[in-house]
């Protein structure tokens, strides 16, 4: 069928158009004409249908979609920031805080590195990351390239919390989901983990997340990551990575931070999150000069 060009954003007609998509390629098949890979554009789900499955919904429904989006990006931010004001660690400026008693104090979140296979994803969360005052670099990578190049950018940029993610999502009509071959790219992930921890193998020194929609949660738990998706085969929100940094670069290096505590930061929650008790990395500076030139 002509009637779809990549960049179209499209719903899928059996699936009752519960996930808003852009086409990423067009491929040819023999027997099924023309087969269009999909990504999703909130959710890190890779996918591919006929075209007799989808149709394009109207511009009030894409914009409607992106509004939902960009609310629950704001909600969670929001809570994100009240919840550290709670524990009074209130970032701002260079990453000094005000304690309640008005006591200036320095400190020091933990440095992230965002390694993405979705350039506009990795937009998306480089924006999160400055709203929350972490400090982030971030790269885009195909996520079969990823375990290539983590090792060296690791060494170049020598972060505190590592993020491996992308798109990913199970094969259509998979019954095993304890083989590889049932998804699409955790193979990447985990190799790109498993390469990580030759860098660092300390889970305090470096912590990892990775993974993408229905990931092989427990092969990339079991490869090196202190934090990964997804536990229920589900969907994650296109933020919910930059939850979790946020989560563990504001906790205390005093601190064990419980799953449960990175569960509750995140947008999807516990069937799409989950992950291993690992100390936070925000180290406090006391007290802070007063001394100016002159």
């Amino acid at each position: 069928m002509g009637e779809f060009k990549v960049g179209d954003i499209v719903i899928r007609k059996s699936y009752g158009g519960d996930i808003y998509f852009k086409i990423i390629q067009i491929n040819k098949s023999l027997e099924k004409g023309q087969i269009y890979i999909l990504k999703g554009t909130n959710v890190r789900l890779v996918a591919d249908s006929l075209g007799s499955d989808l149709e394009k919904p109207s511009l009030d429904r894409i914009s409607s979609n992106e509004e939902i989006f960009n609310n629950k990006v704001n909600a969670a931010i929001r809570k994100a920031l009240i919840a550290r004001k709670s524990s009074k660690k209130v970032a701002f400026r260079a990453s000094t805080i005000l304690r309640s008693e008005g006591e200036e104090v320095s400190g020091r979140p933990g440095k992230v590195l965002h390694i993405d296979g979705d350039e506009e994803y990795l937009n998306v969360c480089l924006k999160g990351y400055s709203k929350l005052k972490i400090d982030c670099v971030g790269k885009f990578v195909p996520e079969v390239k990823q375990m290539e190049v983590v090792k060296e950018i690791l060494e170049e940029y020598r972060p505190d919390i590592l993020v491996l993610t992308g798109h990913d999502g199970m094969v259509k009509g998979t019954q095993n989901v304890k083989s590889l071959d049932s998804y699409r790219n955790s193979r990447y992930f985990i190799e790109a983990v498993k390469k990580a921890r030759e860098y660092e193998k300390s889970y305090d020194d470096l912590i990892i997340f990775a993974g993408a929609c229905q990931s092989f949660y427990e092969a990339l738990i079991d490869s090196g990551a202190n934090y990964a998706s997804s536990p229920g085969r589900v969907l994650i929100h296109a933020m919910d990575p930059v939850l979790v940094c946020e989560k563990v670069a504001f906790s205390s290096i005093g601190k064990l931070v419980s799953p449960q505590e990175i569960m509750e930061n995140t947008i999807t929650g516990s069937k799409g999150i989950g992950g291993l008790e690992t100390r936070g990395k925000y180290r406090e500076l006391s007290p802070v000069s007063n001394l100016s030139d002159g």
